[in-house]
């Protein structure tokens, strides 16, 4: 069964619309969904009206010439409008890698948030201790979607995230309490969310570029992420399993959900494996009768420009599960 026969109504041509208030959507519709050329002059206009509309140039005007967002430093804190989560976002928005802005941001984070043993650090004063798989994957993912796959400060922060997955690092020496995703964070227990932050950024490396080491750091997540129920959701936690996991949202930040679990599963060559049909189950229940999904999570008032209504139909969560399906396929 395809992907438009599982929804029963097709929604691709609501995510195909013009919308200056998220243009992003139209863009990643055409080009991920609806076969679009990479050379079209649609998606061309389309990831332009991203960088004129919507807001990614929100994010753009509150930059600081030099390339910050609100103060100098790390840029981790405050959340959500400092300099770390505005990569993330700019890169899960569409922004286009060429600007020079986006570049200059990205230069800047670069410059001014890594530690000593090569990963990302969520400290003012960035520290070997503040480097946490999430944090890691998050900006890696964005890093490398925003064109700095060959920068030499992306590639050793790509083998600090494998080896610290596989246990080839020295643990004292990071924020992670052990291989296999353990983080002290979370009480030095296994973070489900660090694990998915961490394949999506591994994904994102071409696979003819991938060492040695990420490839076995794939084999470990996708080991670690299948070792549970993924619609249950019920990795180790210090207290009770997140209700986070439930709630589909966009954008996501160091926290995930269930469908964030599954497309990476999917992403990693899992979609057909049996152990996932309980959780595209539970991800197609969640649908309207028009083929849409809501916005159950956000941190609207928290960014520099809101993105869309909590508990309204969501064009982000529908693309999200769209791109999931059409992996299934």
């Amino acid at each position: 069964m395809s992907g438009r026969d599982r929804l029963g109504a097709d929604p691709l041509s609501w995510l195909l619309e013009p919308d200056a208030d998220n243009p992003g959507v139209r863009y990643f519709a055409l080009r991920d969904l609806s076969g679009c050329p990479a050379d079209a002059a649609e998606l061309r206009q389309a990831r332009a009206s991203v960088m004129s509309t919507g807001p990614v140039p929100a994010i753009l005007d509150a930059q600081y010439p030099q390339g910050y967002w609100v103060k100098p430093g790390s840029g981790y804190s405050p959340k959500y409008r400092s300099t770390v989560w505005q990569i993330i976002f700019l890169a899960e928005l569409g922004a286009d890698p060429a600007d020079g802005r986006v570049r200059a941001g990205c230069d800047y984070l670069l410059a001014h948030s890594m530690a000593a043993n090569g990963a990302f650090s969520c400290y003012a004063k960035p520290t070997p201790s503040g480097s946490f798989t999430c944090l890691n994957g998050n900006l890696l993912h964005a890093l490398l979607r925003l064109g700095y796959g060959d920068d030499p400060r992306v590639q050793a922060a790509l083998d600090w995230l494998a080896r610290a997955i596989t246990g080839g690092i020295d643990y004292l020496e990071s924020g992670t309490c052990g291989p296999d995703f353990a983080c002290r964070a979370n009480d030095g227990l296994p973070c489900g969310w660090g694990a998915v932050k961490g394949m999506r950024a591994l994904l994102a490396v071409p696979p003819g570029q991938r060492s040695t080491s990420i490839t076995a750091a794939m084999e470990r997540g996708a080991a670690f992420l299948l070792s549970r129920d993924p619609a249950a959701a019920d990795y180790p936690y210090s207290q009770r399993v997140s209700s986070t996991w439930f709630k589909l949202g966009f954008p996501l930040t160091y926290w995930s959900d269930v469908l964030e679990l599954v497309a990476v599963l999917v992403d990693l060559g899992f979609g057909g494996d049996p152990r996932l049909v309980g959780a595209v189950q539970w991800v197609m229940e969640r649908r309207d009768e028009q083929g849409r999904w809501k916005l159950e999570n956000g941190i609207n008032g928290k960014m520099w420009a809101d993105v869309e209504r909590k508990n309204r139909p969501s064009k982000w969560v529908t693309l999200r599960a769209l791109r999931m399906l059409k992996g299934l396929e």
